[in-house]
């Protein structure tokens, strides 16, 4: 009896193994190459399958979502003869598990060094300027590229991206300084136009304040003028309009000296010649009034006043 049970036991082993190789769960966004005496036969997809056991084998899984490979930096040498290190990184999708099962034997390796050669064939005609300022005209090179030598592979490229470009520590350092240059310079033509252009406004409002204080003292210069002709006027009007005589016109005169005489400049000024005829008729004027108001004093000969010497008057 105990042969019989090792075999039952053998049997259910055996058993067991058959139903695990037969059935296969692939998982979703997978898939499985199967091949039949090491020919292929099929690819599995997502969900529950059925295979022969012991004459169908999986070959290879393969995950058919996007993937993201870094690849270290690679120095590469630009049209000005710089060698400059390069990250890139590459987003590609399988497509086709079987092509790229059958059509290369490990297409990471292949993507990678065909993105090295073509990133050196793209970058060599570039200087190194023009390298740093392109990143989306050399991507978009990488993946047209790329994207046309992995088809036959069953793989598309979807995204090649420029991680990090990174020039020779004495250009860095060389750029440093420039751009520390430039921002020197703009910084100075900056303030200089600010200074500049505060200049221009401090000008203009200057030129704008003395014209209008000159246009104020126009004005008012003009005003003046015409209250002093209006007080001209009228005065002349009531002199005439009241017919006054030479004594009204002495007595005018003489109230004016005092303010003639004004002033540490007037050091010299002249009394005209009609004065003593219109002092002669001033005097007579008052001499017929009298003292107080009464009768009038017998008329003396005129007698001429002595002449007095003005000072200053040779």
């Amino acid at each position: 009896m105990e042969p019989i049970i090792i075999v039952l036991i053998i049997l259910v082993v055996l058993v067991f193994i058959a139903l695990m190789k037969t059935v296969q769960v692939i998982p979703q966004a997978s898939a499985a190459i199967v091949e039949r005496f090491g020919r292929y036969t099929r690819t599995l997809n997502a969900g529950l399958n059925i295979v022969v056991p012991f004459i169908d084998s999986i070959r290879n899984r393969i995950d058919l979502r996007e993937q993201v490979v870094p690849f270290p930096p690679q120095p590469v040498i630009t049209q000005d003869n710089l060698v400059v290190n390069i990250d890139t990184v590459i987003y590609y999708q399988v497509t086709d598990a079987r092509a790229a099962t059958y059509e290369v034997s490990s297409f990471i390796q292949a993507i990678e060094q065909l993105t090295v050669t073509t990133l050196r064939n793209i970058i060599g005609g570039m200087d190194l300027e023009r390298t740093l300022t392109s990143r989306e005209e050399i991507n978009a090179a990488l993946r047209g590229v790329l994207d046309e030598a992995t088809g036959k592979w069953g793989i598309r490229v979807n995204r090649v991206e420029l991680k990090a470009i990174e020039p020779p520590t004495s250009i860095q350092d060389s750029m440093e300084k420039q751009m520390r240059a430039d921002r020197d310079k703009r910084a100075a033509i900056l303030t200089a136009e600010g200074i500049r252009q505060s200049q221009i406004l401090t000008a203009e409002g200057e030129k704008q304040s003395a014209i209008l204080r000159a246009e104020g003292e126009a004005r008012a210069a003009a005003l003046r003028a015409e209250g002093e002709a209006q007080a001209i006027r009228t005065v002349f009007e009531s002199i005439h309009a009241g017919d006054a005589d030479e004594k009204l016109l002495a007595y005018q005169y003489l109230q004016m000296l005092p303010k003639i005489a004004e002033g540490d400049a007037n050091k010299l000024w002249i009394v005209p010649s009609e004065i003593g005829d219109a002092l002669k008729g001033l005097s007579g004027a008052v001499g017929s009034l009298g003292p107080m108001g009464g009768a009038p004093k017998s008329p003396k000969s005129p007698k001429e006043p002595p002449r007095r010497e003005q000072p200053g008057i040779d």
